[in-house]
């Protein structure tokens, strides 16, 4: 296989790429900031030489533009042909991009699993796009995850991620109030999520307590339960017009007002 690159090493991209060079790949990482990696370069000039296929690891818009069209412009890196969006973002943006970037073969693959999925290798991917492109990335996604669930056009994978991390963003706020009502009334954290582990109640975020790298975090801009937040904020981008968007709006506020939450006592 031709060359690939990760662009945006952080918490997710560098397990994905260590994923990829285990398995065998030809594989580089970009980041603007020093990862301290030796396969990842903070020079775009060399990360895009003889460059053909690059998967995006960045957090929002505004670090996708900077990568594709102006600060990096890797968008028209000379050997670059085919760019794969994995990052979360508004699904009109991603739509939008395809007229920017006609000379590339585009698909978006948004994952799911977090960081200990990247960490595990066993990340979810939706991709959307072009059937034969998708065939074609099959065993980047197979290396770096355990499913691969394609959605359809262009577009359909970020679409269905987005829709996802909503309900994700429910199950989180949902726990982690139901931990808070829980403490007020002196009933062991243990216990309750012993009993929700084997009830109805049972849910990914609630079942994965002693795993998930987020678990007892409090909402920050740049954290998991932050980006959880803007997640939701691209959900609401795919809203038809005259839909009710309380709910969405009611889990913004809960993530946002999530406080660290302290280990039980042993």
């Amino acid at each position: 296989m031709e060359p690939v690159g990760i662009a945006g090493c952080g918490t997710m991209g560098r397990p994905m790429l260590e994923a990829l060079l285990d398995a065998g790949v030809d594989a580089r990482g970009f980041d603007i900031r020093k990862i301290g990696h030796p396969a990842v370069t903070t020079d775009v000039a060399a990360f895009a030489r003889g460059l053909a296929t690059c998967l995006t690891v960045v957090r929002d818009e505004a670090e996708t533009e900077a990568l594709l069209f102006t600060d990096q412009a890797l968008g028209s890196a000379p050997d670059l042909r085919t760019l794969v969006i994995c990052s979360t973002l508004p699904p009109s943006y991603v739509r939008g991009l395809a007229p920017r970037l006609p000379h590339l073969d585009l698909v978006d693959a948004p994952m799911s699993g977090a960081e200990i999925g990247a960490v595990e290798r066993t990340l979810s991917f939706m991709p959307g796009g072009d059937p034969a492109t998708v065939a074609r990335l099959m065993p980047l996604f197979r290396a770096m995850g355990r499913s691969v669930h394609p959605m359809g056009a262009f577009g359909m994978g970020i679409l269905a991620k987005v829709l996802n991390n909503f309900v994700l963003s429910a199950s989180v706020a949902a726990t982690r109030t139901a931990l808070d009502w829980a403490d007020a009334a002196d009933l062991p954290e243990a216990a309750l999520l012993d009993l929700i582990e084997a009830s109805t109640g049972r849910n990914w975020f609630a079942s994965g307590r002693d795993d998930i790298e987020f678990f007892r975090d409090g909402f920050a801009p740049g954290n998991t339960i932050g980006i959880l937040e803007k997640d939701v904020r691209c959900a609401l981008d795919a809203a038809p017009g005259d839909a009710d968007r309380q709910l969405a709006e009611t889990l913004r506020a809960s993530l946002r007002a999530l406080t660290p939450r302290a280990a039980p006592r042993a």
